[in-house]
Formats: C-alpha cells, sequence, structure tokens
C-alpha cells in the first residue's frame, strides 16, 4: 500500500515556531516528526511514500532525500498553491491506482496499519477514517431546553465526541470528488460523501495519538512521546 504525507501546510498555529521550520521537521526529542511518521509507515510494510510539499517544502525534501536511508522510496509533488488537506492527492491521481493511505503530516500514532487496511477491506467503502475519542472537561453548567423551557441539567459536564485522526485509508475512485487545483479539505470531502449519500466508515483507535499542530500539544507530545511510547512506535 502506498501513503502520502501532507507536508504543504504553513502551521499557522504552531507560530512563530513555524516561521523557521515546515511543521512536519519539528523536532520531537531529537527525531523530526516527519521521521517518526516515516519509520513508522516502514514498520508496517509501506516501502513508497508520497510527500506533498508547499510551504518551506525544499528543506523537507532536503532532509528526508529519496527515503534510501530509511530502507522506503519517497517521491515529492509540489503544490502550485496551497491545496488543503485532500486537494494535493489530484496531483498524483495517475499514481493512485490501488487502496492508499494518506495522512497528516504532524502527528505520532502507534495505530495498527494492518487493522485499519482489514478493516477498510471488510466495508468495502472509499473512504475509512481514523477516529479517536477526545474528551474536553467542561467549568459550566449546562442547561438542555426545547421552548424556552429546560429540560435538563448537567453541572460541569465531560464532552466526549469522535475526533478524526487525520489518517485515513481511501480507494482511487474518491479522487472523482476531488476538483482540480482548488483547496479542498477533509471537510470538503465529508460534506461531499454525505451529499452523494456514500459511506464513510470510521476506525476506532484507542492507542497513541498526538497532534503537534499547536503549542501546548506540542509540548505534550515532547514528554508523552519520548517518555512512554518512542520505543513502541519507533523499535528503538
Amino acid at each position: 500500500m502506498k501513503a502520502i504525507i501532507q507536508a504543504g501546510g504553513k502551521g499557522v498555529r504552531l507560530q512563530p515556531y513555524t516561521l523557521l521550520l515546515p511543521k512536519p521537521l519539528m523536532p520531537i526529542g531529537d527525531t523530526p516528526v516527519i521521521e517518526v511518521l516515516i519509520k513508522w509507515l516502514r514498520r508496517w510494510g509501506i516501502k513508497k511514500t508520497y510527500i506533498t510539499l508547499g510551504y518551506l517544502g525544499p528543506m523537507i525534501r532536503a532532509f528526508c532525500g529519496d527515503g534510501n536511508q530509511w530502507d522506503t522510496e519517497i517521491i515529492y509533488s509540489e503544490e502550485p498553491e496551497p491545496l488543503g488537506t485532500i486537494g494535493p492527492l489530484r496531483l498524483i491521481k495517475d499514481q493512485l491506482t490501488e487502496t492508499f493511505l494518506t495522512l497528516n503530516g504532524d502527528l505520532i500514532t502507534d495505530l495498527n496499519l494492518c487493522d485499519l487496511r482489514g478493516f477498510h477491506a471488510q466495508n468495502k467503502g472509499l473512504v475509512t477514517v481514523a477516529v479517536t475519542e477526545r474528551h474536553i472537561p467542561t467549568d459550566l453548567g449546562i442547561l438542555d431546553s426545547n421552548n424556552g423551557r429546560m429540560t435538563g441539567f448537567r453541572e460541569k459536564p465531560v464532552m466526549r465526541y469522535l475526533a478524526s485522526t487525520g489518517i485515513y485509508c481511501m480507494e482511487p475512485e474518491i479522487l472523482k470528488l476531488i476538483p482540480n487545483g482548488v483547496p479542498y479539505g477533509f471537510d470538503d470531502l465529508m460534506y461531499s460523501m454525505l451529499e452523494h449519500k456514500l459511506p464513510v466508515y470510521i476506525f476506532r483507535h484507542n492507542g497513541l495519538w498526538l497532534d503537534i499542530g499547536q503549542e501546548e500539544d506540542f509540548k505534550m507530545a515532547q514528554k508523552s512521546f519520548l517518555k512512554d511510547y518512542k520505543a513502541l512506535v519507533l523499535g528503538c
């Protein structure tokens, strides 16, 4: 299975760090995030990875090279302009002829790719989204209402929801829904799938998932990944 790492974003939420470094090169300890991702993919048998480049792309290309140091092949695709999280797939559509994996370039996970691939194949859908459950505590009293009258009350509840991990297993047919040459994000794709009544399958991941998109998440990743998960993800 081929993998596509989306690495073209500007990382605005992580400024000022990303004024100097593209987000995929932000270090977790002594290892850039994109190296963690490539090694994780390689451990699951993926030996061909496409990296979509945009903002500060030459730095990513210079660091990763051809991938030989990780016993993998890396092919680059340059975005002529920012195309969102899904739009860049159209640039390499001729290369995506079988089931493929696409993922954001700012995450760390120990997700089991064999289980994800098997779940996707079993359901025979165009898209499977890997999700994780997130809890958000609130310090407010929450009221439910109907026609101006309270129907329920919860004091400082913990809100639970399923969040996309930024990891998707896809079929080549999905590319027909992605327009050429315009920004197109994961949200656009989900709305389009709903509009066309096409099923989107959900694969729950209960293990490690860290997103370094914001400063507090980046700092948390430094602590928890290095302490508890480095050996698990990288095998070292």
